[in-house]
């Protein structure tokens, strides 16, 4: 069984509103399905931070630490 929807309505620059109009046609979804699918991401926590994402990364590289502690590194900084 569907899940009812109710119908809300809003205002959006036309620089966006033609934005969601080609995404749309793009991805072949209608601009309800695309709204919804962002408010959800939104509201689900999808959103994340660049940290967050590159957070796998963390500790994957060797290398030193920190170049600020290496004065080779730091031999031309700021000439």
């Amino acid at each position: 069984m569907a899940t009812p929807m109710l119908t809300v309505s809003f205002k959006l620059p036309e620089a966006l509103d033609d934005a969601l109009d080609e995404l749309a046609r793009l991805r072949g979804a209608s601009r309800s399905a695309l709204v919804r699918e962002a408010l959800e991401a939104l509201t689900k926590g999808k959103r994340r931070s660049v940290t967050a994402l590159a957070n796998d990364l963390v500790g994957s590289v060797e290398g030193p630490s920190d170049l600020a502690t290496n004065r080779k590194h730091m031999s031309n900084y700021g000439k």
